[in-house]
């Protein structure tokens, strides 16, 4: 039966898939105490597609890249559910670092990473309020459009 967490994030319409397999040499998520590092998520959607592909400020609309810092968020959660076994033992998220592929004039970098800022707030509630990085970046993996990584304090 799936926990409280779970239980929103299907009212949100958001179901959680498997996370995908790192592509490099690194590892999903790191636990150390009560502290979860999640690695940098791109916007891959359910079917393994870029959400969204390109540069913002280019061929990448704002609303576009909204979409995929949620779908990044999305993955990090899923990678949360693996390492936890249950969404329900964050006992807050701590950090999202946003990174957005941009042109150089594009300014509107933390508006796109609070696609993954507002779905952290909306499935935990005050314990998914958090400090967070939004950089806008020369390029991301896959031409990805947008990468997020977190760190969660885990009970």
């Amino acid at each position: 039966m799936p926990g409280a967490v779970e239980q929103k994030l299907a009212e949100l319409g958001v179901t959680l898939h498997e996370p995908v397999s790192p592509v490099a040499n690194y590892v999903g998520f790191v636990r150390t105490g009560n502290l979860l590092f999640v690695s940098g998520q791109i916007c891959l959607g359910a079917d393994g597609k870029l959400i969204a592909k390109g540069k913002l400020g280019a061929n990448v609309s704002l609303e576009d890249g909204v979409a995929a810092a949620r779908g990044c968020a999305v993955n990090i959660l899923a990678q949360v559910k693996a390492a936890l076994g249950d969404l329900d033992k964050v006992a807050r998220v701590v950090r999202l670092g946003g990174f957005v592929n941009a042109t150089p004039d594009f300014i509107d970098s933390p508006k796109v990473i609070n696609g993954a800022s507002d779905l952290m707030v909306a499935a935990f509630g005050d314990k998914g309020r958090h400090s967070r990085a939004a950089v806008g970046v020369a390029s991301l993996p896959a031409d990805c459009a947008v990468e997020v990584d977190a760190v969660f304090e885990v009970a």
